[in-house]
């Protein structure tokens, strides 16, 4: 699958969403494209670089997403939210001359759906707190509290890790390899 690579500071999983502004003539023609072709783009996240520049180096394991709603902004930019379908690894990437970056793109397979086990009990309340945060209820996240991949991709995306931490947890096929990092990171987190 050919698609547009959208690199960010932040990362998206299956089933989150993310709330974008778009400003870039690269990115609102991509967007035009997405919207007439009802395709989606890959979310990957950012080695190096800036949002806005064209020199950006990224992962290459991201998100494609869907666009599920956009708006114009307040301060004039178009704003997006877009849901994350389905984890994927960008075989090649290139740069076309417009800067957008576009690439192959093969889905990984669909991690395995499994309960929170007893021994994750902590992370499922950590969750259910960030989602209180009006922000975060705003986006309309259905979450559920006892899908171990659920609880693992939303605590991936909300918690405040640095990026080489999410990008390890994103690339995580196992749901509950990644509640053991997660617990390991907030037990971390409470420490400091």
């Amino acid at each position: 699958m050919n698609v547009p690579l959208f690199p960010l500071n932040s990362v998206v999983l299956p089933g989150g969403r993310i709330p974008l502004q778009l400003f870039e003539p690269r990115y609102i023609d991509m967007l035009t494209r997405c919207l007439k072709e009802d395709r989606g783009f890959v979310v990957v996240l950012l080695r190096e670089g800036l949002e806005t520049g064209t020199a950006a180096a990224f992962y290459d394991i991201g998100t494609y997403v869907r666009i599920i709603d956009f708006q114009q902004m307040e301060n004039g930019l178009l704003g997006i939210t877009v849901e994350g379908q389905d984890k994927v690894t960008v075989v090649r990437a290139w740069q076309q001359p417009d800067g957008l970056n576009v690439g192959d793109v093969e889905c990984l397979l669909a991690e395995e759906e499994l309960r929170v086990p007893e021994r994750f009990t902590e992370l499922p309340s950590v969750l259910k707190a960030l989602f209180r945060h009006p922000v975060i209820r705003e986006l309309g996240m259905d979450v559920d509290y006892d899908d171990a991949r659920d609880v693992g991709w939303r605590l991936t995306e909300l918690l405040p890790l640095d990026k080489q931490e999410k990008q390890r947890l994103v690339e995580l096929q196992d749901p509950l390899e990644r509640l053991e990092r997660l617990l390991d990171l907030l037990e971390a987190l409470e420490q400091n």
